[in-house]
């Protein structure tokens, strides 16, 4: 193994790169949050990570060559498979599913600049993670006014000693995210960065009026705000996104079962990787019915679809879940292909629900 040493003059250029390689990709950007980028390293939370060769997750570690290149590229970084950090990990690496990430950063940028913190907005960060946004953060609204929670114990141990040591200190509490932290609110800003279904009622509930929701919400990012009524809208921002999902106390994982039977099929699984039709296809799909690449899987009732070639969709249970996205990709094509930044979003304590208005003036509604 090649160690490499870098000094300062290195992590400044990188860090450097990185904000204007951030700036270069979003289209609007706040000049507040390119200072922040400029002004927190990311080096510090990101000590080690992974590189997946052939389903292997291997660790890359500070130090080593190429560590500090990847660190300070616009790009998402897996820190965790199966509960392991990758600064534990041997070197003959995890296989299995991450578990933490650190955001690629044009996205946090972009989610930073909607959430529009000013100094002193009290925040509220649901998924610690590395403890690199927090950090960010930290220095858009002040350390004092930011609260970050996570579920996983080691992880938010590591994360405040981190935050410290680059001189950060906010309150960095294990918690259960769907909860929120009561204690601290209400906040002016709640982001998350975990993806949801429904906005939790916690959050809405400590969410002061006028304050602002960022969170991913089925692979697209809903800013709402607040209303005096203390139900929350907004739309959605133009950017795709992808995030590891809210996890909660007493969740447990369901096995998809084998497909049984097969059919042909003119709505190849390939039109699931389009990001403009593929949010369009959730909204269709029930509460009950996960979506892992090309597999569908309801947990109510066990059915299944799964793509087995071009044409061909593989099937089980007792319903045929692909006639769903078939019946979405007609819709979707019948309103001339909606871009996710032209539906709407409402949340209240109990119901909630995204539309779209056509330039008729018909409304298409899904409930979350």
């Amino acid at each position: 193994m090649t160690t490499v040493v870098h000094d300062e003059e290195q992590l400044l250029r990188a860090r450097l790169a990185l904000a204007s390689e951030v700036e270069a990709r979003c289209v609007v950007l706040s000049s507040r949050v390119v200072e922040a980028f400029l002004r927190v390293p990311r080096h510090p939370f990101v000590p080690g990570f992974y590189r997946e060769e052939d389903g292997v997750h291997r660790p890359v570690r500070a130090g080593e060559a190429g560590w500090l290149r990847e660190v300070y590229a616009d790009r998402v970084l897996v820190t965790e498979v199966e509960g392991v950090h990758a600064e534990s990990a041997g070197a003959e690496g995890v296989v299995g599913a991450p578990t933490s990430s650190s955001t690629l950063p044009s996205l946090m940028a972009d989610m930073l600049d909607a959430l529009d913190v000013r100094p002193g907005d009290r925040v509220l960060e649901v998924g610690t993670g590395t403890g690199y946004n927090a950090a960010l953060l930290c220095e858009l609204a002040g350390a004092a006014e930011v609260t970050t929670v996570d579920r996983t114990g080691p992880l938010v141990a590591v994360a405040r000693t981190r935050l410290h040591e680059a001189g950060f200190e906010p309150t960095v509490i294990r918690a259960d995210g769907v909860e929120g932290y009561p204690a601290g609110g209400p906040y002016d800003r709640i982001i998350a960065t975990c993806g949801v279904r429904r906005i939790p009622r916690a959050w809405l509930e400590q969410c002061a009026p006028d304050g602002l929701i960022v969170a991913p919400v089925l692979g697209a990012i809903a800013r709402l705000t607040k209303l005096p009524n203390g139900r929350a809208a907004g739309r959605f921002l133009a950017r795709p996104a992808g995030f590891m999902p809210l996890r909660s106390g007493g969740e447990a994982g369901t096995e998809t079962p084998a497909p049984t039977r097969s059919r042909t099929t003119a709505t190849g699984p390939r039109v699931l990787d389009d990001p403009g039709f593929s949010f369009w296809a959730d909204l269709h799909l029930a509460p009950t019915v996960t979506r892992h690449g090309h597999t569908l899987h309801d947990v109510a009732d066990g059915s299944v679809a799964r793509s087995e070639g071009p044409a061909t969709v593989a099937l089980g249970g007792p319903r045929d879940l692909w006639h769903t996205v078939e019946a979405a990709r007609q819709s979707w094509l019948a309103h001339h292909r909606p871009r996710r930044e032209w539906l709407t979003v409402e949340a209240g304590p109990e119901a909630q629900s995204v539309r779209y208005t056509a330039p008729a003036g018909t409304t298409v509604r899904w409930v979350l």
